[in-house]
């Protein structure tokens, strides 16, 4: 029956009631609620006979998590039981147990498996399983300037499959701009999954597709907030080789929120040199229009400004400059047979540098913003608590600049905040949340920091925060950089919350200022009887910082401090950090 107040009138509402009656109960549900003027649809139940489906992430900074959440969501929209895992709470000997999967893993650094999933994957990698049941895709998500790129994506789809489940729809590799892509991916896959198993089938929602996001905060990726830059410090002293600056921006009226451990996507614009440098390249002026998905057209100029990556030179965009050009020397270079001179190539060099090399004649401006990539945001740890400072979000970014082939190179966004933005302007901003770096739920936990350089910030986050709850726990920072007289961040904060007590214990290491450099490792290492009490005492361990060596070398030092102080052997001190890392005890947020 139609409500009482539906705006029907008595001859309409006989002809749409006989009509509905000739409806399938489940039509009649989903119909009924479009026709009752207002009334909020009721939540469809799951079917009894409703398929399971496991979702199973991999996760660095939090973006397959985020993924894996809205799949499930949509999962269950569509008829699913939809379960979520992380890879650090499965082994891979459960998969067995499973008839339906879905896999979202992203890669961290050069093709790596991210930290929680590491122990997933090895375990993955090294033994046989029979999986004859399991129906499975995979999403991976990856960044195309790697030559690895989405690796962690591809092994674990093939091994799979080697183990002979069943693929039921193709893996989707995804740059870092990947929301549509993971929305077309799942599409697929869920329709795939309710083929194989038609009970599962429920009425279309409106519009019949995969949401783009969750409905949650106003502000976001595809909607950042413009936050002013409210201050701007330089941290090192006069005869520094840095340039470390501490950044203060508004969140005023965004509604936006945060947590220490949280990071601050950055949304930056090309500096006008390297806009300037592309065109040169291309023989073009900048005045063309070209066509944008989802904006019409702009002026290429100001489309290379704000829209691409015009920059970061990989595989990915040297394929599509060979098929433009047929250059054969490009497509030597690309051979399989050339891996380390392509290696060697990639190394210093910009986009424009190989269409200088490989595109003499320059390229129409439809040409080449076919190369691109759109301009990815930067993540930034957050220097900051929202306790401390309400309304406010701090960074603490080093500007990258480096010499290269005989040319002045530098970062994208560490130098549009440096040198483009000035006190007033309004930076692009969102928060992106990292719930693997967090502070304990308990005060009294100890917390182990150790934070070098700009891997510092998180930490000035944490000090701060428990600072301004008054919480007791001890506090132990380890901090190093180049030298004490310059290089010392935040030196003058850190010495005011010794004195109040939000920081217990701070162990600093200045690798230039003694002829045998010393590094945080050795630190820990002088100090390790200390710290294997801490440990022992419940404490939390955290890294921010350098992945390439800094992360790795800390970590071989804190199985060393184990192993001496614990008596274990090499195999028992690897197994007491792997489970600090399953209790979520030793977290890291490296780059």
């Amino acid at each position: 029956m139609l409500p009482e107040h539906s705006p029907f009138s008595p001859d309409q509402r006989r002809s749409i009631e006989s009509l509905i009656a000739s409806f399938s109960p489940a039509q009649r549900f989903w119909l009924g609620g479009y026709l009752s003027a207002g009334e909020a649809v009721p939540a469809a139940a799951a079917p009894a006979t409703a398929v399971k489906l496991t979702i199973l992430y991999g996760t660095e900074s939090g973006n397959s998590e985020k993924l894996a959440d809205l799949s499930a969501k949509e999962a269950k929209k569509h008829g699913f039981q939809a379960t979520v895992k992380n890879m650090s709470d499965i082994a891979p000997a459960d998969l067995a147990k499973i008839e339906n999967l879905l896999v979202i893993i992203s890669t961290w650094g050069d093709g790596d498996p991210p930290e929680t999933a590491t122990s997933f994957y090895k375990a993955l990698m090294g033994q046989t399983l029979a999986l004859p049941k399991l129906h499975f895709s995979v999403c991976a998500l990856g960044d195309t300037s790697y030559e690895r790129f989405c690796q962690t994506g591809k092994d674990i789809d093939a091994r799979l499959a080697s183990f002979g489940a069943t693929r039921v729809s193709p893996r989707q590799d995804c740059d870092v701009d990947y929301e549509e892509n993971h929305r077309t991916w799942l599409e697929a896959a869920l329709a795939a999954l309710r083929a194989l198993a038609p009970s599962a089938q429920a009425p279309v929602v409106a519009g019949g597709s995969v949401s783009a996001a969750p409905a949650n905060a106003a502000y976001g990726k595809k909607n950042p907030f413009g936050g002013e830059l409210l201050e701007r410090v330089l941290l090192n002293g006069k005869g520094t080789s840095k340039e470390t600056w501490h950044y203060e921006i508004s969140l005023d009226g965004s509604g936006l929120v945060y947590e220490p451990g949280d990071a601050l996507a950055v949304i930056p614009v090309n500096a006008p040199d390297m806009v300037q440098g592309i065109l040169k390249a291309s023989k073009l002026s900048g005045s063309e229009d070209v066509s944008l998905n989802g904006e019409g057209s702009k002026p290429l100029s100001d489309a290379l400004r704000e829209n691409f990556d015009i920059t970061a030179l990989s595989r990915p965009v040297l394929t599509k400059l060979q098929a433009l050009t047929k250059s054969k020397k490009l497509a030597a270079l690309l051979g399989e047979d050339a891996k380390d001179k392509f290696k060697d190539y990639l190394w210093g060099r910009w986009i424009a540098d190989a269409i200088a090399d490989y595109a003499p004649k320059g390229l129409s401006a439809a040409d080449l913003v076919s190369i691109f990539r759109k301009l990815p945001p930067r993540l930034y740890s957050i220097a900051s608590s929202p306790l401390a400072h309400p309304g406010e979000v701090h960074l603490t970014v080093a500007s990258v600049r480096y010499d290269a082939h005989g040319v002045s190179r530098k970062g994208v966004a560490s130098t549009y905040l440096a040198d483009l933005v000035n006190k007033g302007d309004k930076v692009a901003v969102y928060n992106h949340q990292n719930k693997n770096f967090r502070l304990p739920a308990s005060s009294d936990v100890p917390v182990i920091m150790v934070g070098p350089g700009t891997g510092v910030a998180p930490f000035r986050a944490f000090v701060e925060h428990r600072g301004a709850l008054g919480q007791g726990g001890k506090s132990w920072l380890f901090f190093g950089d180049q030298r004490y007289t310059y290089d010392f961040l935040y030196q003058v904060e850190w010495q005011e919350h010794l004195k109040s007590g939000a920081l217990s214990k701070l162990d600093v290491a200045f690798s230039r200022d003694q002829p045998e450099k010393v590094y945080v490792q050795n630190r820990m290492l002088e100090r390790s009887k200390e710290l294997y009490a801490w440990l022992q005492d419940g404490a939390h361990f955290y890294v921010c910082g350098d992945a390439a060596r800094m992360a790795n070398d800390v970590h071989e030092a804190l199985i060393s401090v184990v192993a001496t102080e614990g008596g274990k052997s090499r195999e028992a001190a690897e197994a007491y950090v792997e489970d600090l890392k399953k209790t979520k005890r030793y977290q890291r947020d490296v780059y």
